[in-house]
């Protein structure tokens, strides 16, 4: 469990200088995880699309299946901040792990915080162990960054919702067995109802081909008169926005954290490689050009780090700031660490594109954060509104 910890760990690289004993603790066993079962095999899952379930299943056991939901039906109750530090340990072995974990979670999050008892009891316990698998549905082939003129509608008849239209790029799509759908339940009314992924009526699209994230599957799903129990919907009818919007709020800390491992896994890749090529007698760690470069990407890191967790803390103790924080921790985050990656592919030279070192299936991978979660676009656009009066 999350709450058995292990050593202490001490080093800048690490960004733990600003952690307590215990957020340490979680930082090291998460990292110990990541080293031994993430980063030796990500080259292959990315290469061959593997989708590991049995090893995702097996961080239940880690207490990841839950992170930040109550301990009443066996959740983690960490922080963001604490979750945080787990999806950067978790993603300097394997970005696209991590993602899917922060999906996943927040389907769990979704469930524990706005869903009654019973659906809590149905599906918290599988989401926890790893029995089933989440996925979140609000994208739609339509409707990305305006997501309120979604199209995908439930209606109501008797006891039973009958759903119709289709969501698109849903990560872990596929593979999942609960999935948190916005939907439309009324003209200007748009809810949250759990479906089941075998549900008669239910289709995944074959497994799209990406840009990265080649882990788990993306999929377009659609819904085709399928009929759910009016039980499945999540708190009251017309609070989908409110869900969504405040799930976001989490999964831009996540997305952002996430950044922070692939940005931290590249840094130390340039580093190693720089101390060992030699070219015109020296090696490249003796080049004040070369370390001044290393150093502008080293600060660009501490600086992500520091506003990710500022806004994690946000989050978690409900400051009125945490929509701009967290959507500033978003941008600056997801751009600094891609900006550190192609540094580092950069500074490999031509080893740079060689599968084998993991550089440019970061660089992939670092690439699509920029827009998941809110595009960056959109997350100045949040920005700007607590600027202005208007």
């Amino acid at each position: 469990m999350i709450r058995n910890l292990v050593r202490k760990t001490s080093n800048l690289m690490s960004g733990n200088w600003d952690l307590n004993v215990h957020e340490q603790q979680i930082q090291d066993m998460a990292l110990k995880f990541s080293n031994k079962e993430l980063a030796p095999k990500a080259n292959e899952w990315d290469r061959d699309s593997i989708f590991p379930r049995d090893l995702i299943k097996s961080t239940a056991e880690l207490g990841f299946g839950g992170m930040y939901c109550s301990g009443t039906y066996g959740g983690s109750e960490l922080s963001r901040l604490e979750s945080s530090l787990i999806y950067e340990a978790l993603s300097k072995g394997c970005v696209s792990f991590s993602v899917y974990l922060s999906v996943h979670n927040m389907v769990a999050w979704i469930i524990d915080t706005f869903a009654d008892e019973n659906l809590k009891e149905k599906y918290l316990p599988g989401m926890f162990a790893f029995d089933k698998f989440g996925a979140y549905c609000l994208t739609e082939p339509s409707s990305g960054s305006d997501a309120a003129s979604m199209r995908t509608v439930a209606v109501l008849e008797g006891d039973y919702y009958t759903i119709n239209g289709s969501k698109m790029f849903i990560t872990g799509g596929a593979a999942a067995d609960v999935m948190a759908l916005m939907c439309k339940t009324g003209p200007k009314e748009i809810s949250c109802i759990i479906v089941e992924g075998n549900t008669p009526g239910v289709h995944f699209s074959k497994n799209e081909e990406k840009l990265g994230w080649n882990l788990h599957p993306t999929n377009l799903v659609s819904f085709d008169n399928v009929k759910i129990h009016k039980s499945n919907l999540v708190g009251k009818p017309g609070i989908g926005m409110k869900i969504a919007l405040q799930g976001l709020e989490g999964g831009r800390i996540n997305i952002a954290s996430c950044g922070l491992g692939g940005a931290w896994f590249a840094l130390e890749k340039a580093r190693d490689y720089m101390e060992n090529r030699v070219q015109f007698g020296s090696k490249l760690s003796e080049f004040q050009y070369l370390r001044f470069k290393m150093a502008e990407a080293f600060t660009k890191l501490t600086t992500s780090r520091v506003l990710v967790r500022h806004a994690a803390h946000m989050v978690d103790t409900k400051n009125t700031d945490k929509i701009p924080l967290s959507s500033m921790a978003k941008l600056v985050a997801t751009d600094y660490c891609f900006e550190i990656v192609d540094m580092a592919l950069q500074m490999h030279g031509g080893m740079g594109v060689i599968k084998s070192t993991g550089i440019e299936r970061v660089f992939r991978d670092l690439r699509i954060l920029k827009i998941v979660e809110g595009t960056n676009e959109i997350m100045r656009l949040i920005i700007s509104r607590s600027l202005f009066h208007s």
